[in-house]
């Protein structure tokens, strides 16, 4: 089972298993973290679920989507390596996978 690691907004880390097949965002919720509002249920329709992902695991990651790319730019908090936690899907590829929680906009 791939692992992830989460930074809390306190910056408190935690690894957590996540279930292949999931995404980050449902992972997340699962591991009782609950700062993550995650308002739209992973519908990439709120940007509620942002995180900062490890630029080392960039590469690993699908393309982020162009709805995706609009949301986070509502952001007040976006960085290079902002994602939707919903849209990152965890596999053996990510395995490992550090994200950090963004500030709550």
């Amino acid at each position: 089972m791939p692992q992830l690691v989460v930074t809390t907004r306190e910056g408190e880390e935690k690894t957590i298993d996540a279930q292949a097949g999931f995404n980050v965002m449902e992972a997340i919720r699962d591991a009782g973290i609950d700062e993550l509002l995650a308002l739209c249920g992973g519908c990439c329709s709120c940007a509620t679920c942002h995180v900062y992902v490890d630029p080392a695991f960039a590469d690993r990651l699908a393309p982020m989507g162009e709805d995706e790319n609009d949301l986070l730019d509502s952001s007040d908090h976006r960085q290079d390596t902002s994602r939707l936690s919903c849209q990152i899907v965890i596999n053996e590829d990510v395995d490992g996978l550090r994200v950090t929680i963004a500030p709550e906009d």
